[in-house]
């Protein structure tokens, strides 16, 4: 069987509200920075790999003059959002005991693609992956599942996918594969 598993909020722990009430104090400011930084279109477009932080910096600043510092602080520590869950993480080398492959199929921005590929160590267990960066699609976009399952030669029916987000599991299903709604490491447990 093939595992594949997204990364935010199922192998690292993604929650903009909390990092960011880690460098301000004020929760206004907090609410305001989660609203023009992760809830907006140009979030997805570093996903896509279409914006680098840099660029992404720019289009904030000019658009929120008054937050210039704020923004810039935020996105230039946004390595430290992702966060180990280490219950999954655990669970890894479990997985590939028990003969199974282990893939990834995440939306990730360059500069935190980087950031992850040098400094967790539990990567090198999977067999491949896809970064949505790369390819410059985003989940639930049907072409990434597709591009994952032809990049590696999988069955669709040979893989279980576990992401957070009912919408990407709701087209990992619609290409074949069988999705699970990740809540805890316990929903993978089963699976083993």
């Amino acid at each position: 069987m093939n595992f594949i598993f997204d990364f935010g909020n199922v192998l690292v722990d993604f929650k903009p509200p909390v990092y960011l009430r880690g460098l301000f104090s004020d929760e206004v400011l907090v609410e305001k920075l989660n609203e023009i930084i992760f809830k907006s279109r140009e979030w997805l477009q570093m996903d896509q790999g279409l914006l680098t932080h840099k660029e992404a910096i720019e289009i904030f600043c000019r658009r929120e003059p008054d937050y210039k510092d704020e923004i810039c602080t935020a996105i230039n520590n946004a390595n430290n959002i992702v966060t180990p869950i280490t219950e999954t993480i655990q669970m890894l080398p479990e997985i590939k005991k028990a003969g199974h492959k282990l893939y990834y199929l995440s939306n990730m921005q360059i500069e935190i693609r980087d950031y992850l590929l040098k400094t967790h160590k539990y990567i090198k267990l999977f067999d491949g992956g896809v970064f949505s960066c790369d390819v410059k699609m985003i989940k639930p976009s049907p072409e990434i599942y597709r591009y994952l399952i032809s990049k590696y030669n999988l069955i669709p029916e040979e893989c279980i996918f576990f992401d957070d987000v009912t919408e990407n599991i709701s087209a990992a299903e619609k290409e074949g594969i069988k999705g699970v709604l990740f809540a805890t490491a316990t929903d993978v447990k089963g699976f083993i």
